[in-house]
């Protein structure tokens, strides 16, 4: 789900157990030269998620990454296969509201591009969580500081 610190995440576990990181979301917006929100306005969301699909699929094949997906990369069936036969995946788990108070002044997440409201956020928690359920590992982040999440993370990964 977006906002809920996937990247910044990543950027630690990286660091701390000196594994590459990829961030997906820059990746396509490094393919295509255009800010995520931007490729959603000219391009559409069906074309950013085709985008997303082809780098997500060349970056799992390189094994012993970090990676940060897209929000909504997990809901495409064909990638979720690959991620769950590939790579262990975890669902920070964060509260719609908590999520609304991090991303309500950013105004480049395509999907809230035309909102202030709590509900669409919370509408968008509601339709992915069942999806999200399927990730191999579910950590509430809730109450975590980043640093907190991290480290159940780093515990997971040196049990697997």
């Amino acid at each position: 789900m977006m906002g809920v610190g996937k990247s910044t995440i990543g950027r630690l576990l990286s660091k701390s157990l000196e594994k590459p990181f990829e961030d997906l979301d820059e990746r396509v917006e490094m393919r295509e030269s255009l800010k995520i929100y931007e490729i959603f306005d000219k391009k559409g969301e069906a074309y950013f998620r085709s985008i997303e699909e082809s780098e997500c699929l060349k970056i799992i094949k390189d094994n012993g990454k970090i990676i940060a997906l897209g929000g909504g990369t997990f809901i495409n069936n064909n990638l979720r296969e690959q991620i769950k036969k590939t790579c262990f995946s975890i669902w920070l788990d964060l509260a719609p509201d908590k999520i609304f108070e991090r991303i309500k002044k950013n105004k480049n997440r395509p999907l809230l591009k035309n909102t202030d409201s709590k509900k669409d956020v919370e509408n968008i928690y509601l339709n992915r969580k069942k999806i999200y359920a399927l990730a191999d590992y579910k950590l509430d982040c809730n109450l975590k500081k980043i640093e907190d999440i991290s480290s159940e993370i780093e515990k997971i990964y040196e049990n697997i």
